[in-house]
């Protein structure tokens, strides 16, 4: 039997652990490390630096989306202003010639002719132009007299269309605070239908004492670009056909 030892090899011994206690020893320092794990510096920057270009991504995507968001409202609010204008425009152009009397301007087999309308005329009766006047009847008691309240007409002043209500009296039809108008054109056409197989008595040769219907239309051409975003211009077109058909000439006697 092995004596134990002595003096300062037998305190070292004496101070190892043996058995459960080392082995608990061992695991206690383990789970200590295992706690104390983490992050470096290099690490953290790396982290900070994908999450603030995920944000910068996410904001660009934002601000585009919203600019678009915004050139879309602008351009639709343009088309609709500019619609709404050439209905208003087309809506009174087709009353153009409109008289209480048309009866007396009927052409009627054997006639010799017809009374001619007062309202009929438009001025210009051709060519385009920006300004157009024109007339027509109102209210029952019309005397087949062209007074003041019976003149209208549609112009382009100072980036505005303005409307004719009744002989010098002019009123904004579109607002210069959303859109400026740039471009305004007003196109009279006619076409000329010949009356004569109508007529008991043939015409000439020329045919210019046959009675002529004349169907007449208005082309419309608005250009106009938006005051919030000078880049947006839009134009609107329309062909507006004046429901007042006119009668010139006579049957020959």
């Amino acid at each position: 039997m092995t004596p134990p030892p002595t003096g300062a090899a037998g305190i070292f011994e004496s101070c190892r652990l043996k058995g459960p206690a080392r082995r608990f020893s061992s695991s206690a320092l383990t789970g200590r490390r295992a706690q104390a794990v983490g992050l470096s510096l290099v690490e953290l920057l790396v982290g900070v630096a994908i999450g603030l270009f995920i944000v910068a991504v996410g904001m660009t995507l934002l601000t585009g989306n919203l600019r678009e968001s915004r050139a879309l409202i602008v351009e639709n609010r343009l088309m609709q202003d500019l619609r709404t204008a050439s209905d208003l425009i087309a809506r009174d152009l087709r009353r153009a010639g409109y008289w209480q009397g048309a009866a007396a301007g009927v052409w009627q087999r054997g006639a010799s002719g017809v009374q001619p309308n007062p309202y009929s005329a438009i001025a210009p009766a051709a060519g385009a132009s920006d300004a157009l006047s024109f007339r027509f009847s109102r209210g029952a008691g019309s005397t087949g007299t062209v007074d003041n309240s019976e003149q209208f007409g549609f112009r382009l002043r100072a980036g505005a269309v303005e409307m004719m209500l009744g002989n010098g009296n002019w009123q904004a039809v579109t607002d210069t605070g959303t859109l400026l108008v740039s471009g305004f054109s007003l196109t009279p056409a006619v076409q000329e239908r010949s009356l004569s197989p109508y007529c008991s008595t043939p015409c000439g040769a020329s045919g210019s004492d046959c009675p002529r219907q004349q169907v007449r239309s208005v082309a419309l051409t608005m250009t106009a670009r938006a005051v919030a975003d000078t880049s947006v211009v839009r134009t609107v077109r329309h062909n507006v056909r004046l429901r007042n058909d006119s009668v010139n000439g006579a049957c020959p006697a």
